[in-house]
């Protein structure tokens, strides 16, 4: 990809999130505490979760991707060896290997601030090996560049999924959305 997508502040979800969700996902959202990142169409592509769902089960994935065409683009690397070898490269550079364990600190610390998990790890593998780079991926959408060096690898890799318009549509407007947000939507419906 040539230009990642930028960081977007993390706000509340809108009941309008909440359906987009629904139709990304199947079902609707557990433990859903914020929108992380938005894609460059408008649409939630990062959540924040609760270290732990409603009826109490720990969930350590903090930051979940939701789009289906980014999701999608990511398993067609995995599917390509890619977390083989970012896993090989950890075991060979120390340098990666050292800004790695930061990402997975940075992670703990992020979720720690929520609710502490006691002995539950990170997550996507982190801070030894590449298990999943759709939480990588999702992590360094939320926290920015330089934050997951293997994530900001992987969305280096990714296509602009978000070109060919949104995953979901959107079936009413709420008042509760952003005015600049609804006025987008409308745009790429032209």
């Amino acid at each position: 990809m040539q230009t990642p997508p930028p960081p977007t502040p993390r706000t509340e979800p809108t009941d309008a999130d909440v359906e987009a969700f629904k139709q990304q996902l199947g079902r609707p959202p557990r433990g859903l505490r914020a929108i992380a990142h938005r894609c460059p169409c408008g649409e939630p592509d990062v959540v924040e979760t609760a270290p732990r769902l409603p009826d109490g089960t720990p969930f350590p994935t903090l930051y979940y991707l939701t789009c289906p065409k980014a999701n999608s683009a990511i398993g067609t690397l995995e599917a390509n060896g890619v977390m083989k070898e970012m896993t090989e490269r950890l075991a060979t550079d120390p340098e990666l290997a050292a800004a790695y364990r930061a990402a997975h600190e940075d992670y703990i610390r992020r979720r720690d601030e929520i609710e502490e998990l006691t002995g539950f790890p990170s997550a996507g593998g982190m801070p030894d090996r590449v298990k999943c780079l759709h939480v990588l991926v999702a992590h360094s959408l939320a926290a920015g560049p330089g934050v997951n060096p293997l994530g900001d690898e992987a969305l280096e890799m990714l296509p602009e999924w978000w070109r060919k318009g949104t995953c979901v549509t959107r079936l009413q407007e709420t008042s509760t959305e952003p005015a600049q947000h609804a006025q987008s939507v409308q745009e790429d419906a032209k």
